[in-house]
């Protein structure tokens, strides 16, 4: 692994002994989390197998810039993060997004193309609040630890489990993954809710995969697959999974399923 830096952004990198594929891969990740999260299990396989693996913490998150600025970051300021990655690795990048990450994918085609794109459990064109309004009516205390998650104050830590996993996870990680977790900029869920919606008249159409979890708490399967009627696709939903694929047990079946899927593209 090679932690470097893009500017003021942290971006974690893993290069393959022998590269096997011409495009490179760029990890997005969701609200509350940083690059760590494609390195734990993702960013190592994919190396394994050929692909040049970057994830990249957005401004705000992880060590990126400007931690201490955080609720001024919009979810453009997110997409000129990706930009600024993007234009300085050696080939165009395939963007693998996660839950917010994939709604900044979502806006980034609107400005640039991308040789492909993979949605994971990403919130859907319409925006968070159809998601808000059904944690509202099913699961109203996971509503309000994500609230406490936001201002930056101790939640209990099964309501980390309840939002993120839907396999066992061991103790010790899940304590881990608590210790990693941060708050997100208000704006940028504003931003995700209602005041910057992706316009997909004018965005791109690369390929796209759109991936969702059977028992996903967060994005469940009917905003799955709302995302993938606006792009007319259909949307795969990996059963047995919650909403942190790429940290469940059965995380490699994701990563198969991607790997297979750029195979057949070539990329």
């Amino acid at each position: 692994m090679n932690a470097t830096r893009f500017g003021e952004l942290e971006v974690l990198c893993h290069a393959p002994e022998h590269a096997t594929h011409e495009h490179p891969l760029l990890f997005i990740h969701g609200a509350y989390v940083a690059a760590w999260c494609w390195e734990e299990h993702f960013q190592p396989w994919f190396a394994r197998r050929g692909w040049t693996t970057y994830a990249l913490s957005l401004s705000g998150h992880g060590k990126s810039r400007k931690r201490a600025h955080l609720d001024s970051y919009s979810l453009d300021d997110y997409v000129r993060d990706v930009a600024e990655v993007a234009a300085r690795l050696p080939a165009p990048p395939v963007l693998i997004g996660h839950s917010m990450g994939g709604m900044v994918v979502q806006k980034y085609l609107e400005q640039y193309d991308a040789p492909a794109t993979v949605l994971m459990s990403s919130v859907p064109p319409q925006g968070l609040m159809g998601s808000a309004f059904g944690l509202m009516l099913k699961r109203p205390s996971l509503l309000t630890d994500l609230n406490r998650i936001m201002a930056g104050t101790d939640i209990d830590i099964d309501s980390l489990r309840e939002a993120l996993f839907h396999q066992p996870v061991g103790a010790d990680d899940l304590m881990r993954y608590y210790r990693l977790s941060q708050p997100e900029s208000h704006r940028a869920i504003w931003d995700m809710s209602l005041f910057s919606l992706p316009q997909p008249a004018r965005m791109h159409r690369p390929p796209m995969l759109i991936l969702g979890a059977e028992h996903d708490a967060l994005i469940p399967p009917d905003q799955v697959h709302m995302t993938a009627t606006t792009y007319g696709r259909k949307a795969e939903i990996i059963p047995g999974m919650g909403h942190g694929m790429m940290l469940e047990r059965d995380w490699e079946k994701v990563a198969l399923r991607v790997a297979a899927w750029l195979d057949e593209r070539a990329l």
